[in-house]
Order: C-alpha cells, then sequence, then structure tokens
C-alpha cells in the first residue's frame, strides 16, 4: 500500500502544484520530498498539465488509497519518462585541456613510457591551433603553464618554452585525420622492443586489440624529427590509430586525450602479452572467421574506427599454417599410409 501522506506534505504539494502549469515543476516536486509517498500526487500534478485533474480528484476522494497498483501503473506510464537523464558533454576548457595533458604526462613517466624527455603530447584546440608538451622537460614534472601553442605549421605563437622537433609528426596526423584530436608519443619498452627488432604486432590474438585497434603495423625508420620520419608514417595514418616507429618507439591517437592515452597502454599491453606468449612457445593467433566476426561486433559496442581487416593485418591462423582442415580423400589416405609402409620397410 501507498504510505499516508500527511496534511502538511499535502499543503505543500498542494501549494507547489498551483505555481506552475509547466511540467518541469514535477521534479522538483519529487526533488522536495523524495521519501514521501508521491506517486498519487506526482500523477495528479501529470493529469493537471493534460486538463484531467477533477478526474484524479474523484477517483482519489472515493478510494483514499487510489489503489496501489493503480498508482504505480500511472507512474510507469507517465512519471518515469520524465526522469530520463540526459547526460550532455561539455567542451573542456584550455586551462582543463592543459591540466590533463599534464596528468597524461605524469602518468606515461610513472608507468615507464618515457625517460628523461622523451615523449610528446598534444591536442588540437581548432583548425588553426594545437596545444603540446614542448621540449627539454620531462612529462612527468610539467605544469600546466609550460605547454606551448602551435599552429598548423609548427609556429609556436604562444608559451615560454620551445617547441619539440616532432611537432610535424603530430600535424601530419592531424593533417590526414579530421576525425582526430590528440596525439601520444612514447616510447614504452615492450612496444619498442618489438619496434627495434623490426617486428609489428600483427596477429590475431586478443579480441580487445583487433576490436579497437584491427592491428599494429610497424613503420620504417626515419630519422627522428624530420620529415623522413612521417613520410614513413603517411601510409599507415589513415587506416590505424596505433603504429610501431622501427627503431624509435610508438604513436597513438584518437578523438580526445584519453582515447589516445588508452590506446597506448592497450598497445603496450598487448606487448607484454606477445612477448609471455612467445616465451611459452608462441601465441595461437585466431582463425579468420572469428576476427571477422570480431570487426562485425565493433558497431554492437559502440566503437567506431577507420581500420579494417587487410591481408596481413591482422595475420590470422591460416596465414601461419596454424588452422584449418586437411581434407583428404579415402583413396588420397590409403595411398599416404602405404607409402609411409613402404618408406619404413625399405
Amino acid at each position: 500500500m501507498v504510505p499516508s501522506v500527511s496534511r502538511a506534505t499535502r499543503l505543500q504539494f498542494s501549494n507547489q502544484r498551483r505555481l506552475s502549469n509547466d511540467s518541469a515543476q514535477l521534479p522538483r516536486l519529487q526533488r522536495a520530498r523524495p521519501n514521501v509517498a508521491s506517486y498519487e500526487w506526482a500523477s495528479a500534478c501529470l493529469h493537471r498539465q493534460q486538463g484531467r485533474a477533477e478526474e484524479v480528484e474523484k477517483k482519489r476522494k472515493a478510494d483514499p488509497v487510489y489503489g496501489e497498483a493503480r498508482a504505480k501503473s500511472a507512474c510507469k506510464r507517465v512519471w518515469s519518462p520524465l526522469f530520463v537523464t540526459i547526460s550532455i558533454p561539455m567542451p573542456l576548457t584550455e586551462r582543463e585541456l592543459r591540466e590533463t595533458i599534464v596528468e597524461i604526462g605524469k602518468l606515461v613517466y610513472q608507468k615507464g613510457w618515457v625517460a628523461s624527455n622523451d615523449g610528446n603530447i598534444s591536442y588540437r584546440l581548432d583548425q588553426a591551433r594545437v596545444l603540446c608538451t614542448p621540449t627539454g622537460i620531462s612529462k612527468g614534472m610539467m605544469t600546466p603553464d609550460d605547454l606551448i601553442i602551435c599552429d598548423m605549421h609548427g609556429n609556436k605563437i604562444e608559451g615560454k618554452r620551445e617547441r619539440t622537433s616532432e611537432i610535424l609528426m603530430h600535424l601530419t596526423i592531424y593533417g590526414m585525420r579530421p576525425d582526430i584530436r590528440s596525439v601520444v608519443h612514447c616510447h614504452p619498452p615492450y612496444a619498442t622492443g618489438f619496434a627495434v627488432a623490426g617486428r609489428p604486432l600483427n596477429v590475431a590474438i586478443l579480441p580487445e586489440v583487433i576490436v579497437g585497434l584491427g592491428c599494429i603495423p610497424l613503420a620504417e625508420y626515419g630519422l627522428p624529427g624530420t620529415q623522413a620520419l612521417t613520410d614513413t608514417l603517411t601510409p599507415y595514418i589513415p587506416k590505424y590509430d596505433a603504429l610501431l616507429m622501427a627503431n624509435h618507439g610508438a604513436v597513438c591517437y584518437g578523438d580526445d586525450l584519453w582515447k589516445a592515452f588508452f590506446k597506448m597502454e592497450t598497445l603496450e599491453h598487448t606487448a607484454k602479452i606477445s612477448l609471455v606468449s612467445e616465451l611459452l612457445g608462441g601465441a595461437k593467433a585466431l582463425p579468420r572467421d572469428e576476427v571477422d566476426k570480431l570487426f562485425d561486433a565493433r558497431a554492437r559496442y559502440g566503437i567506431s574506427s577507420k581500420t579494417t581487416a587487410s591481408p596481413g593485418c591482422p595475420v590470422v591462423a591460416e596465414d601461419l599454417g596454424q588452422a584449418g582442415k586437411i581434407t583428404l580423400t579415402r583413396a588420397e589416405l590409403i595411398a599416404i599410409v602405404e607409402e609411409a609402409v613402404k618408406a619404413r620397410q625399405g
């Protein structure tokens, strides 16, 4: 049964009901008395907005309880939709973006993805400006005021410190990928170990990596801070969100700072698992049909990515000769057995 409502509470609801005919008044009523039985009063208020208050009052007077099931039914029909929460993310201010970059810088330093003054992080503020980390400073010891702003040609337009020589790599990614807002470049040791060994992280071994990144190819070596480096990246930038750079490190990018950071975390985690699997005898790749299912599952997981399956990226079990059934006819099988017997007797 619906608990009784005190006369003072009824008067309060009655007074508030008369304040406005706007349905936005209802959430205010609920916040005012969240613990009282407001089914009937909320329903009555809503019916009043719809011109049926008299009918509601008659039913309430005829039945003081107003029918528990009827009250709950009314609440389900018309009350609950009013309280659906709609989250509208607000864009971060420049100060908040600076603080986020500083926080990510501390994380990559603490995780051991950079040493000394290695690595750089950037965020595209608009079509003409990029907020980025400067050169000559540890990424774990920055302050928001240390960051600088460059134009899309790499010229510093704001800030006390000097720009990184690798800004060209960031600008190339922004130029080729309008959907990208942030770039994170680090030297995570496990992933960089694969890059130094000339080995991409492109084998289909982990569902999460296939769904989120597709695979992680290896770009050829290019002198850091020069056009040679970006030239080796350009074939991969349109199709992948995480890259290894031979004898250098890794770069990841996304539509916000944290997504770029988490892709780098996934990349390094994948490298660790790949190394452990090799120590245990080698990873077993997933077959092609399972990889195709994972790519198709992206929409279900709400993941949008430009990465699609292509020959060799990711490498599936069939490519490694690990999967697939060998089909033989009875005659072929007998011939193989007879040949083996002859070789043994021979």
